[in-house]
């Protein structure tokens, strides 16, 4: 996280959802996209609006264009081009299909994309393309990232991590680095969209993981971050007795983190669907500084239950994303985290499973 970002007054990740249109039926989508556009998506106009309101928050600000699949919009060049015009920091997700073809990936190039998010849920293609719900995705995946590292745009890719995909990380950890990624992002399943019916993995589970990622992460030619599980950085600091648990943490869901959706609304989230008003009416940086739900977020002393007496609450905070999912209330404690602080002899949140799958040798 960039120490000169004050997260009070601007994101360090702006997300616009352009379309929840797209040719796949992955198991995990928060989304849950379907093939066709919506009628009342944002416009190009409206669009090239919210870029420019983008901007006030400052030079450089990263603005993810993401979906559903992004590309099913013909105005997504155009958009990338505006966006870079005015100083914005444009990165893209597509979905790995043949959509994304090597002119499209150069189109891109061409318009000033810094960087395309992929993702890759199997170690080998059988896996991969049942979870992704298209026979030929892993396949088309792997080709894009090659297309776009042959025209100089960085890659990262992402991966959900439940009881489908753990035991996948070790052989998607070398596939990372094979195909050159500078970012692994690691996404720990949030119970939204087509995401429900999913199973996670245990909070014991997800420690042990966390414990594997840091190793891999020490060890590997590219960073590696995770979603939705902030956590992974006590489990880091606590492997590091010297620094403590005093330092600064990450991002999370409406500290450092705003999400536009293909309708405009503004959330802190896209797996935190509580709206804060809609870039139609609303700016979404009065949105972001000033509404009352984004502000209780970057309030870890909000924050309820076991998290909000934790003493890793600065650094960590839980998912705010998980907490809404599974209690309906964004303050909540997260439960995929096993650590109960010292002396807490309070409600425990709901587990999200008792599985007790292998972990990742």
């Amino acid at each position: 996280m960039n120490p000169n970002i004050d997260t009070s007054r601007r994101p360090l990740v702006l997300i616009w959802e352009l379309t929840r249109a797209c040719d796949l039926a992955c198991e995990h989508c928060r989304a849950d996209a379907r093939p066709n556009r919506h009628p009342d998506e944002l416009t190009t106009a409206e669009g090239k609006r919210l870029l420019r309101q983008a901007r006030e928050f400052g030079e450089g600000q990263l603005v993810v264009l993401s979906g559903g699949d992004p590309l099913k919009r013909d105005d997504v060049v155009d958009l990338v081009d505006y966006g870079t015009e005015r100083g914005l920091r444009m990165t893209i997700t597509p979905s790995g299909t043949d959509s994304l073809t090597p002119d499209r990936i150069d189109a891109l190039a061409r318009a000033g994309i810094r960087r395309m998010a992929l993702s890759v849920d199997g170690a080998i293609a059988a896996a991969h393309d049942a979870f992704r719900g298209e026979t030929g995705s892993f396949a088309q995946t792997l080709r894009a990232a090659r297309d776009a590292r042959a025209a100089g745009v960085p890659i990262q890719i992402n991966t959900t991590v439940c009881a489908e995909t753990v035991d996948e990380l070790p052989g998607i950890r070398d596939l990372v680095e094979d195909l050159g990624a500078v970012l692994w992002s690691v996404f720990f399943l949030v119970p939204v969209g087509r995401g429900r019916v999913l199973e996670p993995i245990s909070p014991e589970r997800s420690e042990r993981v966390m414990e594997w990622l840091a190793d891999a992460s020490a060890e590997a030619p590219f960073g590696v971050k995770t979603t939705e599980a902030p956590h992974y950085r006590r489990v880091v600091l606590q492997r590091r007795a010297d620094e403590g648990i005093r330092r600064r943490g990450g991002i999370t869901a409406g500290d450092g983190f705003a999400f536009v959706s293909h309708t405009g609304e503004v959330y802190p989230s896209g797996f935190l669907p509580a709206s804060a008003g809609n870039v139609r009416e609303t700016s979404v940086v009065d949105a972001y500084r000033d509404s009352e739900l984004f502000r209780s977020l970057r309030d870890p002393d909000a924050l309820r239950g076991k998290c909000g007496v934790c003493p890793c609450r600065r650094v960590c905070g839980g998912s705010r994303s998980r907490a809404y999912a599974t209690a309906g209330d964004p303050l909540a404690s997260d439960p995929l985290c096993p650590y109960v602080p010292d002396g807490y002899d309070g409600p425990l949140p709901r587990r999200a499973d008792e599985g007790g799958l292998r972990v990742p040798e």
